[in-house]
């Protein structure tokens, strides 16, 4: 908006007719970051009765680095986006983090174990219907030492 507040014709003030918005797509890049959890252990010093200390919360990688929601990142661009885990590696690289490709690898093995239930729920629940529908789509994907895609 200008900066007049007057006309500078006449000296009337301005009032806004419409305005002109535009709008444009822009893609904030991944940012990794640590977060530090701090458990204090607590002691009286009256009774001397023991430590306290406030549980620590469970994980999905137990006295692992990684949180929750990046081991979900990792499975997610595996299987929706079709992003092999050594390519997850070579990112997770350019962005000054080294993990290995067994090691993403563990993480979507334990996402696997930790979703079981709720896959067979899910089976479940779609093989009771009276009718199935699904797609069929196919993925190509790379055939072990042979160095050539199948039909997956």
């Amino acid at each position: 908006m200008p900066d007049a507040t007057s006309c500078p014709c006449c000296g009337g003030a301005l009032h806004e007719i419409d305005r002109d918005i535009a709008k444009r797509l822009d893609k904030v890049p991944a940012r990794y970051r640590v977060i530090v959890t701090i458990r204090p252990r607590l002691a009286c010093r009256t009774c001397s009765d023991g430590v306290l200390q406030a549980p620590a919360p469970t994980y999905l990688v137990p006295g692992g680095l990684p949180t929750d929601a990046l081991v979900a990142d990792v499975v997610v661009s595996k299987y929706a986006d079709q992003l092999p885990l050594y390519r997850q590696e070579q990112i997770l690289k350019r962005h000054g983090i080294e993990i290995d490709r067994a090691t993403l690898c563990n993480w979507v093995g334990r996402t696997a174990v930790v979703v079981k239930p709720l896959v067979a729920r899910l089976k479940a629940d779609l093989m009771s219907n009276a009718r199935l529908f699904v797609d069929e789509t196919h993925v190509n994907v790379l055939a072990p030492g042979l160095g050539k895609t199948m039909t997956g």
